[in-house]
């Protein structure tokens, strides 16, 4: 399947596939994690305020996130020195992917129109997905807070509320 007609994707939508460069140079190509949940997060720009306080409570959140079976990545548009730099000066233990083509924000529907300090813009939108072991959607979530997401996400999915 492929985004709604917004462009956008829902419950049971099949993931879109990409393969995107770490931050430590290696591929990771998402339907070679089929078997294991996976979150994927978009966020606009490494080393922001909004975007290093999310990546730092994945990064917090990232024990018990995996000790449930989810693997974290956070895609950015960045290059990925940039995202080595973001990892090293915060001490995050996530995987941070760059997508500089944006082809993965748009197959996600993560990159469009959105609202900024009361214009229009184009550019990336705050998203969440959780993508099942089939890599179906199972949750999708635009225009996400960077502050008190991950312990949204956490309830969500039925999880406890995450690091104070």
């Amino acid at each position: 399947m492929s985004p709604t007609t917004s462009g956008r994707l829902g419950a049971g939508d099949a993931a879109p596939d990409f393969t995107l460069t770490s931050d430590a140079g290696e591929q990771v190509t998402l339907s070679e994690l089929r078997g294991r949940k996976v979150i994927v997060y978009f966020y606009p720009a490494a080393m922001t305020p909004g975007c290093t306080k999310q990546a730092c409570d994945f990064s917090d959140s990232l024990d018990a996130l995996s000790s449930t079976g989810f693997e974290v990545l956070g895609v950015s548009k960045d290059k990925q020195a940039k995202l080595a730099k973001f990892r090293e000066r915060d001490n995050l233990t996530l995987t941070l992917l760059s997508d500089e083509s944006l082809e993965a924000h748009q197959a996600f529907g993560a990159y469009g129109e959105k609202s900024l300090y009361g214009k229009v813009v184009q550019g990336v939108i705050r998203s969440t997905f959780v993508i099942d072991e089939q890599g179906t959607v199972e949750l999708a979530q635009y225009n996400v807070k960077a502050t008190g997401h991950v312990a949204k996400l956490r309830r969500d999915l039925g999880l406890d509320g995450g690091p104070e």
